[in-house]
């Protein structure tokens, strides 16, 4: 049985440092899949933007959720992931960086 992550909470802390467009969406999937994980957009009946499913490294977004919302639990899930920083590029790494230090800066 593989082990699922449910995100939930406040995602605004993202709103003030990403921009919600496509682009952005793009760059945390990027991310992610260089990291070595599969990040599939699925319907389904999570309430939440996305889980991760441990044991396949696949992160599972909700199809129907709005823009902003898959951005915001996509990063919330790299946020938390422990990523090995020799898989990514500079500026990968830099992003990377940038979304952790978020929540200490509150």
């Amino acid at each position: 049985m593989p082990v699922i992550i449910h995100l939930t909470g406040n995602y605004s802390i993202f709103e003030c440092m990403l921009t919600m467009t496509n682009h952005t969406l793009e760059k945390l999937e990027l991310l992610l899949k260089t990291a070595g994980y599969r990040v599939r957009y699925e319907k389904g009946n999570f309430k939440t933007g996305a889980c991760l499913l441990l044991s396949s490294r696949m992160v599972m977004v909700n199809k129907f959720a709005n823009l902003e919302s898959k951005i915001a639990a996509i990063a919330e899930l790299a946020r938390t992931l422990e990523i090995d920083q020799h898989l990514l590029d500079e500026k990968q790494a830099a992003f990377l960086h940038q979304l952790k230090q978020t929540t200490l800066q509150l």
